[in-house]
């Protein structure tokens, strides 16, 4: 940890070790199993994909739709942290409420899901714009790849005593495995909670120039906005940039969210599935730092491309698989290359931009990754419900993942610093 510097770094980082418990817990583990085995009643398997879909959906449109906004009104007011303080916040109450849901009453847990998941996705956009604030250009790479690692390790440890209690509830004093699941959400909100302390304590917004408040700071914002759509047609590489992560993060976002229900759709115990996305956290951790290293050394371009190429390896074997070994070995590819993915995705995009207006970039960054995840799932859960076949279905992040690569040509970094410097100096 001393190569990372300062507590800044550590406590920015600690925030993706907090919030990561939500990822894996709920969103790729426990919330679609319960609702497919739980909350969804009697409703078939192909009913609650859509449902899962359609909430994913859902979540990931009204994020996409506010996160531009709302980044552009926290850069004139210096308020990323407190935005990230309140998306944080909401998410963290509604965790904790579903282990209040009662069985069968899945569109309560579908409506307190799609909040949480709000709040947790629009807590990312500012949390993605502070690495700014901790970071040096020279370190980006390392301090992203720090935090994605640190959301490996702290999901990956929560999850696993959380998967232990629902295999052996009575050690824990607990009736069955699903009173361990719902104990499981009330611990993921407590761990969300106390780790983003660190954050709100050490990390500080650089000052801004003519900062405004209030109603003041929304008006102006929303003119920045304005502005910076009409001149972001010029910056040519964040264009690039945007469009490329548009297209292959809806593959990895897909494959993440889905993957789970696709294993259940083909017949393997959920046990079996809970611990093999286990495997895959745990390989994520170590896996990600090496992919810092190597956007240090061979550039942060050459890394995303090497874990498309895996990304795509990944749904050719998927589509095949008939035994449970090969969903282990399918989890411990995406463990190996899905933190590196993003992290060098966070840092790419963060060296091409102005840093006087990060917020409001990371806002069309995950606004565009938001639409991604808009039609990934839909597309998982139409295909399911049309074909019968999941198969069929998880074949199609190919396409993006391929769309995405050949954008990315176009991004040239050198470039991009240029514009980007150029643009912070009016």
């Amino acid at each position: 940890m001393k190569r990372f510097g300062d507590k800044r770094i550590i406590s920015w980082a600690l925030y993706d070790w907090a919030n990561s418990a939500f990822a894996t817990t709920v969103i790729s583990g426990f919330f679609p199993l319960f609702l497919k085995l739980y909350w969804g009643g009697s409703h078939d398997s192909g009913d609650t994909t859509f449902y899962l879909g359609a909430a994913n959906s859902l979540a990931s449109l009204v994020v996409a739709v506010l996160a531009p906004i709302l980044g552009s009104i926290a850069d004139r007011g210096g308020a990323k942290k407190r935005f990230l303080v309140f998306f944080a916040a909401m998410a963290i109450l509604m965790t904790g409420a579903l282990s209040f849901v009662e069985r069968g009453d899945w569109p309560v847990a579908v409506a307190l899901y799609v909040i949480a998941v709000i709040g947790f996705s629009g807590g990312n956009v500012f949390y993605d714009a502070l690495i700014l604030s901790v970071a040096d250009e020279k370190k980006l790479d390392r301090v992203s790849a720090l935090g994605f690692s640190l959301g490996y390790l702290g999901g990956g440890l929560l999850f696993a005593l959380n998967v232990v209690m629902t295999l052996w509830p009575e050690y824990f004093g607990l009736a069955d495995s699903a009173q361990a699941i719902r104990v499981s959400f009330v611990m993921v909100a407590v761990w969300w909670a106390v780790f983003s302390i660190p954050l709100v304590l050490f990390v500080r917004e650089p000052r801004v120039a003519n900062k405004v408040s209030g109603w003041s700071s929304i008006r102006e914002g929303l003119v920045q906005l304005a502005a910076t759509f009409h001149e972001i047609k010029r910056l040519r590489t964040v264009l690039s940039m945007l469009a490329a992560y548009w297209l292959y993060i809806d593959g990895v976002h897909t494959i993440q969210r889905m993957a789970v229900d696709y294993g259940m759709a083909l017949g393997f115990d959920h046990q079996d599935l809970i611990v093999a996305m286990l495997v895959s956290l745990f390989a994520g951790f170590p896996a990600t730092m090496v992919f810092g290293l190597l956007g240090e050394r061979l550039g942060a371009r050459t890394g995303i491309y090497i874990g498309i190429g895996v990304y795509i390896g990944i749904s050719v074997w998927a589509a095949n698989i008939e035994m449970v070994w090969e969903f282990y070995v399918l989890a411990i590819g995406v463990g190996l290359v899905q933190g590196g993915v993003q992290s060098l995705s966070r840092s790419l995009f963060a060296r091409i931009i102005p840093a006087d207006r990060v917020g409001e970039f990371f806002g069309f960054y995950n606004m565009l990754g938001k639409f991604a995840a808009v039609l990934g799932p839909v597309m998982i859960g139409i295909t399911s419900l049309a074909t019968g076949d999941p198969r069929i279905s998880i074949l199609l992040p190919i396409v993006l993942f391929l769309a995405g690569g050949t954008i990315l040509l176009l991004v040239n970094e050198r470039e991009g610093v240029r514009l980007a410097r150029d643009m912070e100096r009016g």
